[in-house]
């Protein structure tokens, strides 16, 4: 199998702005302020999720840094009848002097609601200027945070100026390369080898296992995206854990193939999110509308990024174990050939029935 990169232009300018994101989600990550810019202005940000009193108060002195969330959390938060929230995008709230951090707390999360009934009268103001707005949201996506911030238009200490375009624009690292490789005899197959990847522009390490040897044929290959519930702990709420024993083994027993350990949890959220939906399933929301109260997208996974692992393997042709068909697009837009699906169906329990027919009836999963 082929150990080389896919050649790629360099471009400075795109390179710099990368990096400006990257260090604008450490930055986020820390609780530190952010300058976004765009066509139309600027604002400076602070997430609420990692800020605290100190970091609060010398960002905002004069408590007057507005609240900047996402449509759908508007909505929660029965905004949308005022027309600055009734359009599609991100949702500026007024600062009332009644809003403190555990105030600002219960306006971001929403697995907090029950527990924080009554809140408002909110108001909504024009999300001015809107890029840099639209912008935040998505930083706080690629940050793993909860789309919400304190927003003004000039605060103190900035830890990094980054532009809105970059951060809409940003995807998954282009420039992931093979780290290292080693031979891992596993409990499905005892010829394997693990091959890990990174970039130097993020610092999530995915994961290839491949079992058995090209035979001239088109491996059979599974992206398992990871689950530390289901795969480490059992989960019983997915089928996770059930699925990547059932690829592994299938793999084997096909003679030769791959399993992708995608470093996605929660199809994207992340880990802390993930628990955030969780909270809200066990209130009665299916898995779509958790994920939407937090303020997310459905799906927020990038399978472009084991498009890339299967070319530095050296495979632009597979054999694609999935019951989901965004999988298959995925990886045809990036120049893989999906040759078969094959599907990939695990049993149901008391706890994931839901969680499987939500999957089956409101994202096309073919289960």
């Amino acid at each position: 199998m082929s150990r080389s990169s896919p050649s790629s232009t360099f471009e400075p300018g795109r390179v710099s702005g990368r990096r400006d994101v990257a260090r604008a989600i450490d930055a986020c990550r820390r609780g530190w302020p952010v300058r976004i810019t765009g066509a139309d202005g600027a604002i400076v940000v602070l997430p609420i999720e990692s800020a605290d009193d100190a970091r609060l108060a010398a960002f905002d002195q004069h408590a007057q840094a507005d609240i900047l969330i996402s449509e759908t959390r508007a909505v929660t938060l029965k905004l949308a009848n005022q027309i600055e929230a009734a359009t599609p995008g991100p949702v500026r709230v007024a600062r009332q002097s009644w809003i403190d951090l555990p105030g600002a707390v219960a306006i971001a999360d929403p697995a907090l609601d029950l527990a924080t009934p009554l809140k408002g009268p909110y108001r909504a103001i024009p999300p001015k200027p809107h890029q840099p707005h639209a912008a935040a949201l998505t930083l706080a996506r690629l940050a793993g945070l909860l789309p919400a911030f304190f927003v003004a238009e000039h605060a103190g200490d900035i830890a990094v100026v980054v532009g809105a375009a970059d951060i809409l624009s940003f995807e998954q690292p282009l420039n992931l390369a093979i780290a290292s490789r080693a031979r891992l005899p596993v409990a499905a197959a005892e010829q394997a080898e693990i091959v890990a990847f990174r970039s130097a522009e993020d610092a999530v390490e995915h994961v290839a296992l491949v079992i058995g040897a090209p035979d001239g044929q088109p491996p059979l290959v599974r992206l398992h995206s990871e689950c530390l519930t289901g795969d480490a702990l059992g989960s019983l709420k997915c089928d996770c854990g059930p699925q990547l024993d059932a690829a592994l083994h299938a793999i084997a027993a096909s003679g030769w193939g791959v399993l992708l350990y995608l470093r996605q949890e929660g199809r994207g959220i992340g880990l802390v999110n993930k628990l955030r939906a969780y909270a809200l399933q066990d209130q009665g929301f299916d898995t779509v509308d958790a994920n939407l109260r937090l303020g997310f997208g459905i799906d927020e996974r990038d399978f472009g990024v084991a498009a890339r692992m299967l070319s530095l393997l050296g495979q632009d042709r597979v054999r694609l174990m999935t019951n989901n068909p965004s999988k298959v697009a995925g990886l045809e837009a990036q120049g893989i050939a999906v040759a078969e699906r094959v599907p990939h169906r695990m049993g149901d329990n008391p706890h994931n029935h839901l969680y499987l027919a939500t999957k089956r009836d409101r994202t096309g999963h073919a289960i």
